[in-house]
């Protein structure tokens, strides 16, 4: 595990809220049960609490508990695009914080199949807060630089690397329909 890695790890324990590359876009995260990181976090972003977030992980089984169970159908839907830039909106369990899925009874989860992304969720040992480095309705950043530029030295560790492709933030389907929510295929880059 190299000392970027480390130290973003460092910093999410400590309530932190951090910058790295995911697969289309610079996201921010911290750590999804404490409740003052995740609030810090949208007030950087200005985002209001209803909207709900992503959360990330290197695995399903690190998601999968805290979601209602999934059928086999559902299932095989969300492993055919994981890992990956598809981010899938599921029934969640009632005790899943208001911070974390906002006003819907759902989570947003991903398996993402960034490196660094990975390596920082492997790490950590769990999910991570995953939304886009940006403020709310503005374009998120798609650098390190971009990412300074727009959060100014308000954020706790920004680990560099390279998004795996420019673009919009990543697609977001429903679990249970396979509806596209945002983005679509034939528009990603």
């Amino acid at each position: 595990m190299s000392w970027h890695i480390r130290e973003a790890v460092r910093r999410l324990a400590a309530g932190g809220v951090i910058a790295y590359p995911t697969e289309t876009v610079f996201g921010l995260g911290c750590d999804p049960f404490n409740a003052a990181s995740v609030l810090r976090l949208l007030e950087l972003k200005q985002r209001a609490i209803a909207h709900g977030l992503i959360l990330i992980a290197s695995d399903f089984a690190r998601l999968e508990t805290l979601l209602q169970p999934v059928s086999p159908e559902v299932n095989s839907r969300l492993m055919e695009t994981w890992p990956g830039p598809v981010s899938w909106v599921l029934p969640c369990l009632p005790e899943i914080p208001l911070w974390l899925r906002g006003r819907h009874p759902t989570l947003a989860v991903r398996v993402t199949s960034h490196p660094l992304a990975r390596s920082l969720c492997e790490a950590w040992n769990g999910p991570l807060v995953s939304t886009s480095a940006n403020l709310h309705g503005r374009p998120p950043a798609t650098s390190a630089m971009g990412v300074r530029m727009v959060f100014d030295g308000n954020l706790d560790y920004i680990l560099h690397g390279r998004v795996s492709r420019f673009g919009r933030p990543s697609e977001i389907r429903d679990g249970l329909t396979g509806r596209v929510l945002r983005g679509s295929p034939a528009n990603r880059p």
